[in-house]
């Protein structure tokens, strides 16, 4: 192995062992104008998943702390104002918590406008749910987070909710926090919150009254609870859904007792699950087709110039299940063999048009990725579209999930089942043995001198 292959999976290895060790957490981001309802609407997220995996972190508790002087002369102070925060304080506390250490937020006492108490220890979790008026203005701070969220509601709503609040909460009169608003919390609004807007990836309208918003992003919090780790680095990494069904199929297949005959039918089944999942990441469009009842139902049409690429000779596993999901599709073939640490091209056969399409590559496992890379390569080289190809396979390791989405990260890979890393000779584990020779029942060496009969 070369210094330079040493290193790299040295580095895969490291960080491979942080996330077992340290989950790295989602990170959701709520913003909007002042009485949107935006703390509302995380406290009833919170209540509903009644999960100790899921942390609030206000960003009104990182306000900078009033000197005396300004502490007299409060009616002069923007609240609203990006610089009334201490963003630096906010970025060093998250990326603590996605180190998995745990951090001391402040308690922010609204009345004397200053820090009171030892503050709030935050320990590490899966889900951060950051909340704030400005929390989409600062692009640092934008880009820790997974989801993007913007409360709106109408602002005469807004301002009577904030003066019955700032009244009756925190002690204040109803000229001052009407002064206030004209003064300083409307022209931010209109400055800095609002168009922190555009960058949101769900708008809430009516706050905490929008039920059907609220169960969805509930929904979504617990998919991702249940996720992988990896699947909250990579969005281009998509791992079907775990259950007793596919964990079956899994045991069988990983069997080393299993039959040949049965190792294949339920390589079969699993592949085809696989498939599917894999087309429905395609591109598609809106179509109305009338049923034979007479009805109009509004569907969808996927991209129809596909093709399939195996890498020979276990993705050709895959191929059968490929062609009953998509019939007459293309498929290119291409065979790359190891030379010493370097992976270098056999063979390629690949439709002549190739670059004009939608691309699903083959492969059951995903081991180091340097075959994976060396075959992207190849497709890239000529003229397939990063975002057009999707990587199929049964079974990945962490480290070639770590390498092709580092190098790739605009294709998308979709695995059944990530497993727990490689061992020194480079294979997965557990892993399912060598795939090629447990499917097609030949020897070790079978595939060292193989090269395709069937043209693609």
């Amino acid at each position: 192995m070369s210094m330079m292959d040493a290193d790299f999976h040295a580095k895969s290895h490291n960080q491979s062992s942080q996330i077992k060790n340290n989950k790295v957490p989602f990170i959701i981001g709520v913003a909007g104008g002042t009485a949107s309802g935006k703390t509302t609407v995380c406290n009833v997220i919170m209540a509903r998943l009644h999960d100790r995996r899921v942390v609030l972190i206000n960003q009104d508790s990182f306000y900078h702390c009033f000197s005396d002087e300004q502490s007299a002369n409060l009616q002069d102070y923007n609240f609203d104002h990006p610089d009334s925060f201490d963003t630096e304080s906010l970025l060093s506390c998250v990326e603590t918590l996605r180190k998995g250490q745990s951090v001391n937020i402040p308690d922010y006492d609204y009345k004397m406008h200053k820090k009171s108490g030892p503050g709030r220890l935050v320990n590490p979790s899966d889900v951060i749910i950051l909340e704030g008026i400005l929390v989409l203005h600062d692009e640092r701070v934008r880009d820790l987070m997974n989801i993007k969220i913007f409360v709106d509601l109408d602002s005469d709503v807004r301002l009577g909710r904030r003066i019955k609040r700032d009244t009756v909460e925190r002690g204040r009169n109803i000229q001052y926090v009407l002064d206030q608003y004209d003064k300083h919390v409307k022209p931010s609004f209109e400055e800095f919150i609002l168009p922190s807007k555009k960058h949101a990836d769900i708008i809430i309208p009516r706050g905490a009254d929008n039920d059907v918003a609220i169960d969805l992003i509930v929904q979504h919090i617990r998919t991702k609870l249940g996720q992988h780790d990896l699947c909250k680095i990579y969005q281009n990494l998509f791992v079907i859904p775990s259950t007793f069904q596919l964990r079956g199929m899994h045991t069988l297949i990983r069997n080393a007792k299993t039959r040949k005959h049965d190792f294949v039918f339920y390589a079969d089944r699993l592949i085809r699950l696989v498939v599917e999942h894999g087309l429905g990441h395609l591109p598609f469009t809106e179509k109305q087709i009338v049923t034979p009842t007479g009805s109009i139902y509004t569907g969808v049409v996927f991209c129809k110039r596909l093709c399939g690429v195996s890498i020979i000779r276990s993705g050709e596993s895959m191929e059968n299940a490929l062609r009953a999901c998509c019939k007459g599709i293309k498929i290119g073939k291409v065979l790359i063999q190891r030379e010493g640490n370097d992976r270098q091209l056999i063979y390629e056969k690949l439709p002549k048009d190739i670059a004009s399409r939608q691309v699903l590559l083959l492969d059951p496992v995903l081991a180091s990725g340097d075959s994976a890379m060396e075959a992207i390569s190849l497709l890239l080289n000529k003229g397939v579209s990063e975002s057009n190809i999707i990587f199929l396979n049964l079974i990945a390791a962490p480290e070639g999930i770590h390498a092709v989405c580092r190098q790739y990260p605009r294709l998308k890979i979709v695995t059944s089942e990530i497993d727990a890393g490689l061992n020194e000779h480079s294979r997965v584990i557990p892993g399912m043995g060598d795939f090629g020779d447990r499917y097609f029942g030949t020897g070790a060496n079978a595939s060292a001198t193989f090269l395709p009969k069937n043209k693609a």
